[in-house]
C-alpha cells in the first residue's frame, strides 16, 4: 500500500527573501512511513517567490505552486484544502523554521492522544540582533505580555488554539474549511468550531517551531493595533472564537480613560460610590506598571541583561495599542468586506 501523505500548506505573498530556505528546510523533515508535499499557494507575489519556486524546484514533484488570486490567508487555507492530496494538513507560515522531526512527532502525539490536531511548542525568536527586536521577542513571550494561554506561552496539553498545526483532513472538510469572511483569527474561528464538533487539540512540547517576530517596537504596537481590531470582528462572526484574555487589554485601557472622567463626576455630584470607583480606576495605570516592573526584574535576574528593564513601558505601549484596535474595530457598524481596501 502506498504511504499516507502528509500535505504542507503555506501561504506565501512577496518571500522571496526566505521562502527557498525555509521550503528546503522543510523538504528535510524526518518522516518515517509517509510521504510529503508541500503546496506554496502564493497571493500573486510581485518579487521573484513564484520564480524561486517554479525554478529552483523545478525538479522536485513534492513542491507545487498553487494560485491564491484573492491574495488572502483563510482563501489560501480552503484552496490548500482542495488541492491537497494528503490525509493530513499542515499549515505552516513561510517566516517560521521547524524542528526536523516536527511532523512526525506531531503525528505521533495525534495517535496517542486521539486529537485532530497537533502542534510543538512555538519559540519566538527576535528578527535581528537589535535592541528593539530583542524587546519585541521579550515583550510577546513573556505571559504578562500575551497572557498565559497565548500560542506564545501555553503549556503542553490538550489547549483551544495550536500554532502552526498538523491536522486530520477529513476533520476540517466536515466542518465547512475556513471562514473566509475572516482576514485575521481564522484560527481561532477554526479551533473552537472543530472544540464545539467534539474534536480535541494537543500541544506537545516535545518539538518547536521558531516565529521571527517583528524587528522593530513600532512593528509591534502595528501588529497589536490589527490584531486587537481583529478580535472585535472576530466577536461578530463567532463570539465564542474569543476568550477573555483577547480582551484583557481592551478592559485596562477603558479603566484608564474611565479613571479621571469617573473621579470627577463623583466629586462634582458628591457620589462618594462613584469617587472610590475613580480611585479604584486610577490604580490601573500605576498597578500595570509595578507590575511589569516585577516580571522585568525578575526577567533580569535570570538572564543577566540589563536591556530587559526596559520591558514595562514596551508592555504598556503594546498593550494599549491592542487595547485601542479592538475598541477601533467594535466601533464598526458592520463586518468588513475582505476584499476593501487596507485589509490585506
Amino acid at each position: 500500500m502506498p504511504h499516507p501523505i502528509v500535505s504542507i500548506l503555506m501561504p506565501t505573498y512577496n518571500e522571496g527573501a526566505t521562502i527557498e530556505d525555509v521550503v528546503r528546510s522543510l523538504l528535510q523533515q524526518n518522516l518515517t512511513g509517509y510521504g510529503l508535499e508541500i503546496l506554496i499557494i502564493d497571493g500573486m507575489s510581485t518579487d521573484d517567490t513564484r520564480e524561486i519556486i517554479t525554478t529552483r524546484f523545478a525538479n522536485d514533484k513534492r513542491v507545487r505552486l498553487v494560485d491564491n488570486p484573492q491574495r488572502f490567508t483563510p482563501h489560501a487555507a480552503n484552496i490548500g484544502l482542495f488541492e491537497a492530496n494528503g490525509d493530513y494538513i499542515c499549515f505552516f507560515g513561510a517566516h517560521g523554521y521547524y524542528d526536523p522531526e516536527y511532523i512526525q512527532i506531531c503525528l505521533e502525539e495525534m495517535e496517542s492522544t486521539g486529537a485532530v490536531g497537533v502542534s510543538g511548542r512555538l519559540e519566538t525568536v527576535p528578527a535581528n540582533d537589535s535592541l528593539q527586536a530583542q524587546l519585541v521577542a521579550w515583550a510577546i513571550s513573556h505571559p504578562f505580555g500575551a497572557s498565559g494561554a497565548s500560542v506564545r506561552t501555553q503549556p503542553e496539553g490538550f489547549a483551544d488554539t495550536i500554532p502552526y498545526p498538523v491536522f486530520r483532513k477529513q476533520a476540517l472538510l466536515e466542518i465547512g474549511g475556513y471562514n473566509e469572511t475572516l482576514v485575521r483569527n481564522q484560527d481561532n474561528d477554526m479551533n473552537q468550531r472543530l472544540i464545539a464538533a467534539g474534536h480535541k487539540l494537543y500541544l506537545t512540547h516535545r518539538t518547536t517551531a521558531r516565529y521571527f517576530s517583528k524587528p522593530t517596537i513600532w512593528g509591534l504596537l502595528r501588529y497589536a493595533h490589527k490584531s486587537g481590531w481583529w478580535n472585535a470582528i472576530s466577536l461578530k462572526v463567532n463570539w465564542r472564537s474569543m476568550r477573555l484574555r483577547h480582551h484583557v487589554p481592551t478592559l485596562f485601557v477603558l479603566s484608564v480613560l474611565a479613571w479621571l472622567p469617573v473621579l470627577k463626576l463623583g466629586k462634582l455630584l458628591h457620589w462618594k460610590l462613584a469617587i472610590v470607583k475613580g480611585r479604584i480606576l486610577g490604580l490601573a495605570l500605576p498597578a500595570h506598571l509595578l507590575a511589569g516592573a516585577t516580571f522585568a526584574w525578575n526577567e533580569y535576574k535570570k538572564t543577566g541583561r540589563l536591556a530587559t528593564l526596559l520591558l514595562p513601558p514596551v508592555w504598556l505601549a503594546f498593550h494599549f495599542a491592542y487595547g485601542f484596535g479592538t475598541l477601533h474595530g467594535l466601533c464598526k457598524a458592520r463586518v468588513p468586506d475582505p476584499d476593501a481596501e487596507g485589509q490585506r
